[in-house]
């Protein structure tokens, strides 16, 4: 972006070692994992999108799974371990998970069941502030 541009200007480019938005890290076994980083740039893309009851939004900002209970509103058509962009009921972007359920399982399941898995949310500027990159 521009901002980052104009802040590495005043950097020597001998001395500039990287420059960017941390999208996410690779893991020992090869996967992917995004980081809450990127979540600015990919949530407005988003196609699949769950949001959260007020409720239950303080819960996924401390790292818990979503629950039924807490479930406001999913995207028609997403499926079983789909990649999931989590909301509050006002459209804030909260963090990243992975439907747990598919939009159908979702309507008949127990309301303690587990319908997103957490993997990334943005309490983890808070919690992680020393070591995310």
């Amino acid at each position: 972006s521009e901002k980052l541009l104009k802040a590495a200007a005043s950097v020597p480019r001998e001395s500039l070692v990287a420059l960017g938005t941390c999208f996410g890290k690779f893991t020992k076994t090869q996967k992917f994992r995004l980081s809450v980083t990127a979540l600015d740039f990919l949530a407005p893309y988003a196609k699949h999108k769950v949001w959260v009851k007020p409720g239950s939004e303080q819960s996924f900002l401390y790292g818990n799974h979503v629950l039924k209970s807490g479930l406001g509103r999913i995207t028609e058509n997403t499926a079983q371990y789909q990649g999931v962009v989590v909301y509050s009921m006002a459209d804030v972007p909260l963090g990243f998970g992975v439907a747990a359920k598919s939009t159908q399982d979702c309507r008949k399941v127990d309301p303690m069941a587990i319908v997103v898995f957490h993997q990334a949310d943005v309490g983890e500027y808070v919690r992680s502030e020393d070591t995310l990159t």
